[in-house]
């Protein structure tokens, strides 16, 4: 079983009141998860922060669970135990975030993406929305684990825009897959089958990935230090890059493969 110590730190950045940002770290649960809400100051921070809790909630209720268990949604054999408990806590938060918007109208139209890891019963899975991301540093090479769900994302991946210019572009703050309220939605799944001691795994925000480019967030991951310290760094180069955006970063380092 894969244990990971770990360290988060977020930031609100340096052109905006307040944080729409939440994460949620339960080594216990072995659940690590960062989200970025969206909607306005007041909705963004709602819409965060009731994922957030109710992922906790649902992966805390169903830390027992097996594959006999009684699912709110169909059980997807494709995935493992964990993938599921994952997957079906996204679409509960989800949901969560319908039920709000219709007791209060002030809340429509809030969204969050959402990235999370999950080590529980077997090998770690992944899962996410939105652009969100989770990066893998091992000897001093990094690698995105998540594919964006953003349309600046899929114009690179169709070769329409280099990925500096991505980062310039005037639409790439714009998602294609949130939590959002509306359909169940479809929740990327994946396991990290090879991770080794040592490995670094940083779960952020764009208002890390989106200003700092991966080459730089490599350097800062390489270099000496524990994992609050990395934290920092990160926090420091989003906001020497002009901080626009609130910033959410939690570190994990594999001791246990």
């Amino acid at each position: 079983m894969v244990t990971f110590s770990s360290a988060v730190l977020t930031d609100p950045g340096l052109r905006r009141e307040g944080n729409e940002d939440a994460f949620c770290i339960r080594e216990d649960l072995g659940l690590y998860l960062v989200a970025d809400g969206m909607g306005g100051h007041e909705a963004g921070e709602v819409a965060s922060r009731l994922a957030a809790e109710v992922v906790e909630t649902f992966l805390n209720d169903t830390k027992g669970a097996d594959v006999n268990t009684t699912w709110p949604f169909p059980y997807d054999p494709a995935l493992t135990l964990d993938g599921n408990r994952l997957k079906a806590a996204f679409r509960l938060a989800n949901r969560r975030l319908a039920a709000a918007m219709e007791q209060n109208e002030a809340l429509r139209g809030m969204a969050t993406t959402a990235v999370a890891v999950l080590a529980a019963k077997g090998d770690p899975v992944v899962a996410h929305v939105g652009d969100s991301r989770i990066y893998l540093l091992r000897a001093g090479r990094l690698r995105q684990v998540t594919e964006d769900h953003s349309w600046v994302s899929e114009q690179v991946r169709a070769g329409v825009l280099s990925e500096t210019d991505a980062r310039r572009h005037p639409w790439r703050n714009v998602v294609t897959r949130a939590l959002s309220g509306g359909e169940d939605p479809e929740v990327d799944v994946a396991v990290l089958d090879d991770l080794e001691v040592g490995d670094r795994l940083l779960l952020c925000s764009d208002g890390l990935s989106g200003v700092v480019p991966p080459d730089r967030i490599a350097e800062i991951l390489a270099e000496p230090g524990d994992l609050p310290a990395a934290c920092k760094a990160l926090v420091n180069a989003a906001n020497a890059a002009g901080g626009p955006d609130n910033i959410t970063v939690a570190m994990l380092k594999v001791d246990v493969a």
